[in-house]
This record gives structure tokens, C-alpha cells and sequence, in this order.
């Protein structure tokens, strides 16, 4: 469910996170669910399905985004552009990004964009989930791109462990060393709170990650 607190913002959930009140309703999971899927599909593969406009960055206008909505089904006649403001600002990946009353994906695009994105602090360390059967050819060959236009790293073992259980359900997560990488020229640009790009890491700075120890309870 999404909600707006009067003095926190938007948030997931019944209750405010901060300091517990009920909140505005603004849609939900099933509605939430439903924008989010065409939010994905028209920002990272086919704007031109909805009759927009993606500048080379991946942006397109907000509130054109939303008059293609209504357009596409007479249910989402209530959209307003804080509706989709709300989704972007709460979504736990950090998938989205508004600017200047522009959005975009961040991340997982199939069509061919300069993001631009963030190139200072990234980890020393980031990771990558793969298959038994396709991981020596990956440790051989290196990581390229597949069905997207970029490689997707994630930032913690935790975090490359999830992503590759939507593919298998024992992934192998190899060890990037994102610092060599980059002092040897390679762009590496932060596009979400877990998710990092890259052009493509040559098999030099990557090795099968060791599993970390599970934290002790004291």
C-alpha cells in the first residue's frame, strides 16, 4: 500500500515509518503492482509504445507519462503525477529517478542510452550472480552485457545472492574487483541504492566469491 504522511512523505505500508500515523491512502499493492509494471516497461524498453519521447539520458516528461497512462486504460483515470512522484521516492531499489519534473529508470534498460550516472564512491569490492554451468566461461571471457545494455553489478554478496535466485535457485556469485577495474579505465556509474553499470569487466578482475560467514548473535 502507498500512503503520504502530512509531516514524512510518501511511504509503503499502513503506518508512517517515522512517527506511526495511518497516513493518506494513495493506491494499492495491486495498483502499485500494476503502474510499476508499465513504469518499468516504458522507461527501460518501449517508450514509443505509449507515444513518448526519451531524451538520450532515458528521461521522459512526467506528466506525459501520465496523460499515456490514462490514455492506455480508462482504470487509470486517477493517475496524477504525485502518484508516480510516490512510487519512484519509496521504491526500494532506487529502480527510478525524477528530475525537473522528468523521470527515468535507472537501471536495466534494453535500448541504447548515455545515463550519465554516478561515478564517485564506488565500493572497492561489488558482485555478480551467475549459473554453475555458465561460471567458468564468465571467469574465461568476462562479463558482458546480455539481454541488456549493460552489465549489472550489485553491491553486496547479500545483494547479488537475490538477484540471482529470479534466475536460478543456487546462483554462484563472483567477486569483482570494481578498484582495479576502474584504475585501469573502465566507467563504473552507481544506478540504484544496490545496483552498479558497467560497459563490460574483463575476466582479469573477477574470481568465484567466497560465501561470508553468517554474523554471530551475542
Amino acid at each position: 500500500m502507498l500512503k503520504e504522511c502530512d509531516d514524512h512523505g510518501y511511504f509503503r505500508g499502513e503506518s508512517c515509518p517515522v512517527c506511526g500515523e495511518e497516513g493518506k491512502f494513495l493506491m494499492n499493492d495491486q495498483e502499485l503492482e500494476q503502474i510499476g509494471r508499465t513504469m518499468a516497461g516504458v522507461l527501460r524498453h518501449f517508450p514509443e509504445k505509449f507515444g513518448l519521447e526519451m531524451d538520450d539520458q532515458g528521461f521522459v516528461d512526467l506528466r506525459q507519462f501520465v496523460n499515456a497512462m490514462k490514455d492506455q486504460s480508462r482504470r487509470n483515470h486517477w493517475i496524477r503525477p504525485h502518484h508516480i512522484i510516490a512510487i519512484i521516492e519509496t521504491d526500494p531499489k532506487g529502480r527510478y529517478q525524477v528530475s525537473n519534473d522528468q523521470i527515468r529508470a535507472t537501471y536495466g534498460h534494453s535500448i541504447e542510452l548515455d545515463l550519465k550516472l554516478p561515478t564517485e564512491h564506488i565500493p572497492d569490492t561489488l558482485y555478480y550472480p551467475t549459473t554453475e554451468e555458465e561460471t567458468d566461461i564468465v571467469l574465461e571471457t568476462g562479463l558482458k552485457p546480455s539481454d541488456r545494455k549493460m552489465v549489472h553489478l550489485s553491491k553486496t554478496y547479500a545483494d547479488a545472492l537475490s538477484a540471482g535466485k529470479v534466475r536460478t535457485e543456487q546462483p554462484v556469485i563472483l567477486e569483482i574487483d570494481a578498484k582495479g577495474a576502474i584504475a585501469s579505465g573502465l566507467v563504473i556509474g552507481q544506478a540504484g541504492r544496490t545496483v552498479f553499470l558497467a560497459a563490460s569487466i574483463p575476466a582479469e578482475f573477477l574470481k568465484r566469491a567466497e560465501e561470508p560467514e553468517e554474523e554471530v548473535i551475542q
